[in-house]
């Protein structure tokens, strides 16, 4: 729902938005491929932008006449939580997955480069508040970001995540590892055999875990 023009960001118009989700909408309809899934990702942080609620009104809208079948999931890193507009939102669509790559906030730091301030407390707080109500995704890496190693996949990482899992209780949870290029050459991808035994621990918990 972002651009870029001249090095600023902008925002695409909710009636853009709505428009180009129709035309193809309708176009898919017409040729008998309708989606299963009709998400909100991309370059950015879909939450951000300031019609964000009103956009997904108007999907779930579009969905239910012209795809009725389809599922709306966003895809979101849970900065903008604490807004009631952003959150009341995300409780409407299928899927609200929600991304934390830590429970340690220099980790997450170096990992996602949030801007401004960022606590994993405070975005755990806010998670709280679905009641487990939303999909839990966490990417594993190692390697080196700015001259500091980093991995997400020792015991203490690890440990520490599961205790937010286990408070979060989300109904699943999505355990993954870089599957494109990455911003940093030294950044190496988990295999799917070092992922499975994290996803057993969450398992353990009686929560539904993939790994890819």
């Amino acid at each position: 729902m972002s651009a870029e023009r001249r090095g600023e960001k902008r925002f695409n118009s909710r009636e853009d938005v709505r428009q180009h989700l129709r035309d193809a909408l309708t176009r898919m309809a017409d040729e008998g491929t309708p989606p299963d899934v009709i998400t909100f990702a991309g370059n950015g942080e879909p939450t951000l932008h300031p019609e964000f609620g009103a956009i997904v009104d108007d999907t779930l809208s579009m969905r239910d006449r012209l795809s009725p079948a389809a599922r709306v999931s966003v895809l979101s890193n849970a900065t903008q939580l604490h807004r009631d507009d952003v959150f009341e939102a995300l409780l409407r669509v299928d899927n609200n997955i929600l991304k934390l790559d830590s429970a340690f906030d220099s980790t997450v730091r170096l990992l996602n480069r949030p801007q401004g301030e960022y606590s994993v407390d405070r975005i755990v707080e806010n998670m709280v508040r679905f009641d487990g109500r939303f999909i839990l995704q966490t990417m594993f890496l190692r390697g080196e970001v700015c001259g500091t190693q980093i991995d997400n996949t020792t015991e203490d990482e690890v440990s520490a995540w599961l205790d937010i899992v286990r408070r979060l209780r989300p109904r699943q949870v999505m355990v993954y590892s870089l599957d494109r290029p990455a911003p940093y050459l030294s950044l190496e991808k988990v295999s799917r055999e070092e992922l499975m035994p994290i996803a057993d621990r969450v398992r353990a918990l009686g929560i539904e875990c993939s790994a890819v």
